[in-house]
């Protein structure tokens, strides 16, 4: 393991590692240890009791937090005629079809969410590998191949955010910004603990979820008790 700096071990000082912290307690302590010189994400990580070889126990989803995540997020459309016209008056930034498609094979990767109509799929497939490994290919899972993208574009532009398990069966997902009051980002880690809760595979026994935590983008991590919900 990497030797962390002094302002992380000085910021570390500060929290009990043996304590799972109050929900609130817990987002007040992140936000007074971060030591980043810029707005610093702040993100919740889910440890879940699941086997992700089981595709069933694989959990694949999108959210939309109350409180949005404090980052302006770029979002193209692929789709074409009315649809297209849809996108472009919800704020989409970039609408094509197949000049998209080529635009991206081309090297151009600088947006945040990629919305699709599901006739535009046997194109979009062809970016797969470019798109897939970077978690921006269209997937209906998290909303994003659909007829609806008015409505696709205005949940990504308010604060839309996916989520899915790595292959621990870990959840990472951003809810906020250090700038966030606590209670804005209280407010976001509520709404995504009531989503992965809600989303538990029915062959999953025993504790699903096993342990949370909060942290600024340098900062060290804070455990929850998820009985405080």
């Amino acid at each position: 393991m990497a030797k962390r700096g002094k302002k992380y071990q000085d910021a570390l000082k500060q929290v009990d590692t043996t304590k799972a912290y109050a929900p609130k307690e817990a987002l007040d302590l992140v936000k007074k240890m971060d030591f980043a010189k810029f707005d610093a994400t702040v993100e919740t990580v889910f440890k879940l009791n699941v086997d992700t070889k089981q595709a069933d126990q694989q959990l694949r989803g999108a959210v939309v937090l109350p409180n949005g995540t404090g980052k302006e997020q770029t979002v193209i459309v692929f789709a074409k005629g009315e649809k297209a016209k849809d996108a472009e008056a919800a704020g989409a930034d970039v609408v094509g079809d197949n000049d998209l498609v080529q635009r991206i094979q081309g090297g151009w990767l600088d947006f945040d969410v990629a919305i699709a109509t599901p006739d535009m799929m046997a194109q979009v497939g062809r970016l797969g590998r470019v798109l897939g490994p970077k978690g921006l290919m269209p997937n209906p899972k998290t909303g994003t191949v659909t007829m609806d993208v008015t409505k696709a574009v205005t949940e990504s532009k308010a604060g839309k955010v996916t989520y899915r398990t790595d292959r621990d069966g870990n959840v990472h997902v951003p809810i906020g910004k250090v700038s966030f009051d606590a209670d804005k980002l209280l407010g976001n880690l509520t709404v995504i603990e009531d989503t992965i809760v809600r989303a538990r595979p029915a062959s999953v026994k025993g504790t699903y979820v096993q342990n949370v935590s909060v942290a600024s983008t340098f900062g060290p991590g804070v455990h929850v008790d998820l009985s405080q919900f």
